[in-house]
């Protein structure tokens, strides 16, 4: 069964499984501890990750301090039980009266605590509507999102759940592709690779037959095509996989081949087709025709656009097509165009030529920002205005969070969809993209937001300042995150030789200087700090240190190192210094990382801590209360050292993965810090290899609130290759499952995409636009080990149409004003 997108269904089915759940929730199983009380990492929680990202919004939007605790009852109570307690479309068969009078009672208590919390002079807050947007494209209206293959980022391109996950995750207005391919008696299939061997089990499903080679656009092809099979053999044997082998593989081999006909008869609201021809030309020399089944096709598919590279075939449409919008598209400027034999960019010289048989263009994205060969942006051409003066609408191909971006962007794909549709010269009226749900996102709320405040309670902590643009705890780096939103700037402290402290991620030189060109022969092994070789700060005076340059530090090696232009940019800051800029620039606070005080002390008779401790009384911080002081370490008795100092807040950090903690474990850690710094796996669990995507929630941040103990969490980071599959390569969607569970601080080296997505104007947005949620898409997996997803999310269509009519019907006399928010 497919999602719908309205509350009014999502509501009901939810409130459905909370009835049920309170109903039959058994106690958590007890879990194997380990030595310290935390939850061993395998001894998983029953509840899975189930839930949509907007609906904290919504119940946050709704609520004030009154209302919120019941919404946090009903919330957890969204948490579905283990698959031995999962709720049978059967039994929701036999119990539905049940659980609709018991979903009445919800709603009527649900208006009662928003009556009562009236009654004491409440005012129930009321949601306002962005303000309509202004846009630089051809008509001045919102930008379309086009999915390429539905969201082929995700599932495998064309396939049922591609569509389906497009249409559920994306803006209302979202629009299909399909690239239409034809088999040998003259049937459509979608799908974007002429040679499908790559793209599906072609191979497999046909071990006899061998592959052909076919001449495509003067190239020869080996392969196996859609052409040499009859669409009964296909649709019947063959399987899509993904194509992008970086993607997951979770879905290879499910789903079959689709023809336009099953796009636009999927369940939901009938999507808005956009049909591309890539080849007909290649058809043609086949005694096929492309054009003769698209206007066969016509009034069954009714395709929005219709799009494809080569003149003649878009001219042979011409006045037989209406109200479809011809495209021309190009793929290549530096290619020939089939049928005038020109190359693309010279073709793109006569607009006046081009208008005679398309209304729009398809223009890849770097003919529109082109990028250096250093992936740094350069001007933005002519192109999108030249055609709008034309009246020709302009789409821009090439999209994909899993791409190597611009370093301009900083890994954020949302700063790329940005830089094409809200700037001050124009806006692409379209995206064609694979990962639709960002696009949208960008468009609906990220788009002409610019210093909008935040809300989100979540504290923007660095990480060595904004470390994902410049080298870790330089000058820039700290700049650059203050600027960029932080309110927690952070210093790990290090210590010369000499005893000047000074802020540097790593006591190590080797990976964040230029220390192993000059110095290698002060290389040696400390296994009390870690255990390779190292180049430590405490071996080298302080002169000697600033000899050195800073170097950026990459977590990930390939095309997604970090910035090469700013390798070895900034200098290095002292402790004095960096508390100068904090108060200089009125941040809401530092963070102060004291690591290996004990081997310091012993070894090199350097007092750490003595020194965290003078340069803060020096900068009066000790003395005041306006600006907070974090002092994070993963020694307790560091922490126990500032416990004098109340003004102070200690960050136990836990440097070792967890899956929760024990309330004895919270009280223990009570004794000696306010805070804990965990990473982020230990607050979403996940599959192990080769699945990446979550699994689960784990008890620690509500153990830990229990025992009045802030939650952060990090390090947050945009490369694609740090993300779980079903985030949707999105830091967004990320940011939105920590801060939901309600994590106290977000540890990152990109502080700008925590600040874009804490923003007001974001956070209210998601709840007012329909396209944002997250939930697994592996729900509609049908083979193990991903069977069960397809099972425990919606209960029986029949039973929602009962609550969804009674909700209607009734909804008025239920609840007024919780009809109107719904509705």
């Amino acid at each position: 069964m497919n999602c719908k997108e309205s509350p009014l269904t999502i509501i009901p089915q939810r409130l459905l499984l909370v009835v049920w759940n309170i109903r039959t929730r058994s106690k958590r199983r007890k879990k194997d501890n380990d030595k310290d009380g935390f939850v061993k990492k395998g001894s998983l929680p029953h509840n899975y990750l189930c839930w949509r990202n907007y609906r904290v919004k919504k119940l946050e939007v709704l609520g004030d301090g009154n209302l919120y605790p019941f919404m946090a009852f009903l919330l957890d109570a969204f948490l579905l039980p283990p698959s031995s307690e999962r709720i049978s479309e059967k039994k929701i068969g036999q119990d539905w009266k049940k659980m609709i009078r018991q979903l009445l009672l919800s709603f009527l208590l649900i208006q009662t605590t928003l009556v009562a919390a009236r009654g004491r002079g409440r005012r129930h807050p009321a949601v306002v509507p962005p303000p309509a947007k202004k846009w630089l494209t051809l008509n001045g209206g919102e930008p379309v999102v086009v999915a390429r293959g539905g969201f082929s980022g995700i599932a495998p391109e064309s396939s049922l759940p591609a569509y389906s996950t497009a249409q559920q995750t994306s803006l209302a207005s979202t629009i299909l592709l399909c690239d239409l391919q034809l088999t040998k008696d003259a049937q459509g299939f979608c799908q974007s690779s002429l040679n499908l061997q790559n793209a599906t089990t072609i191979a497999t499903a046909f071990p006899d037959l061998k592959p052909r080679t076919y001449n495509i656009n003067g190239k020869n092809v080996e392969g196996f095509y859609g052409v040499d099979f009859l669409a009964d053999d296909l649709l019947k044997n063959v399987f899509l996989v993904q194509s992008i082998y970086s993607r997951s593989p979770g879905m290879d081999g499910s789903y079959p081949l689709l023809t336009p006909y099953d796009v636009v008869g999927m369940q939901g609201p009938p999507p808005v087709l956009w049909m591309n021809v890539e080849y007909p030309s290649f058809y043609d020399g086949l005694k096929l025709s492309a054009s003769a089944f698209i206007i066969d096709t016509m009034r069954d598919l009714n395709p929005a656009y219709i799009s494809s590279p080569e003149i003649g075939f878009l001219k042979g449409l011409v006045g037989k097509v209406n109200p479809a919008k011809l495209i021309f598209k190009i793929p290549d400027i530096n290619e020939v165009e089939p049928t005038t034999k020109k190359t693309y960019v010279t073709l793109l010289s006569d607009i006046n030529m081009i208008k005679t048989f398309a209304s729009g263009i398809i223009l890849p994205k770097e003919s529109i920002w082109p990028v250096d060969s250093g992936r740094l942006l350069l001007p933005a051409t002519s192109s999108v205005s030249d055609f709008h003066k034309a009246g020709v609408e302009v789409y821009a191909s090439g999209f994909a969070n899993d791409d190597y971006l611009s370093y301009n962007y900083s890994y954020d794909p949302t700063k790329e969809y940005l830089q094409f549709i809200d700037n001050s010269q124009f806006s692409v009226d379209g995206v064609i993209t694979d990962f639709p749900a960002t696009a949208s996102e960008s468009i609906a709320c990220l788009a002409q937001n610019k210093n909008a405040p935040k809300i989100v309670k979540a504290l923007i902590i660095s990480d060595d300042g904004a470390s994902g643009d410049y080298p870790g705890s330089t000058d820039l780096a700290y700049q650059k995150a203050i600027d960029d939103g932080t309110e927690i700037i952070d210093c790990s402290v290090q210590l010369s030789k000499d005893g000047t402290a000074f802020c540097l991620p790593s006591a190590d030189l080797i990976g964040t200087t230029t220390a192993a060109s000059l110095f290698m022969d002060r290389s040696t092994r400390i296994p009390e700090i870690q255990d390779k070789n190292g180049i430590f700060s405490f071996d080298l005076t302080w002169t000697e240190i600033q000899s050195l340059k800073p170097q950026l530090a990459s977590v990930f090696d390939g095309p997604l190192a970090r910035n090469p232009a700013n390798k070895n940019a900034g200098k290095f800051v002292t402790l004095n210094e960096f508390l100068d800029l904090a108060k200089k620039r009125a941040v809401t606070g530092v963070l102060i990382n004291i690591e290996n005080a004990a081997y310091l002390a012993s070894n090199k008779g350097l007092d750490i801590v003595g020194a965290v401790t003078t340069a803060l009384s020096n900068a009066t911080l000790d003395k005041q209360s306006t600006q907070k002081v974090l002092i994070q370490s993963d020694d307790s008795s560091v922490l126990s050292k500032f416990q004098d100092i109340k003004t102070y807040l200690r960050v136990l950090a836990i440097d070792k993965d967890i899956s929760g903690s024990t309330q004895e474990t919270a009280q223990e850690v009570k004794k000696y810090a306010d805070a804990v710094k965990v990473f982020r796996n230990s607050i979403v669990l996940d599959y192990p290899n080769p699945v990446f995507m979550s699994l689960n929630y784990s008890n620690l941040v509500e153990v830990m609130h229990a025992a009045n103990i802030s939650v952060y969490v990090g390090i947050l980071r945009n490369e694609f290759q740090n993300f779980l599959f079903d985030y949707y390569a999105d830091p967004y969607v990320e940011l939105a499952t920590l801060t939901q569970k309600g994590v106290d601080g977000i540890v990152t080296d990109y502080p700008a995409t925590a600040n874009a997505y804490m923003s007001k104007h974001f956070y209210l947005s998601i709840y007012m636009s329909k396209f944002y949620y997250h939930f697994s898409i592996f729900r509609n997996l049908s083979r193990p080990p991903y069977g069960f997803f397809s099972s425990i999310f919606w209960p029986n269509l029949e039973i929602i149409s009962i609550m969804i009519h009674l909700l209607l019907k009734y909804g008025r006399e239920i609840s007024s004003d919780l009809y109107n928010e719904i509705k």
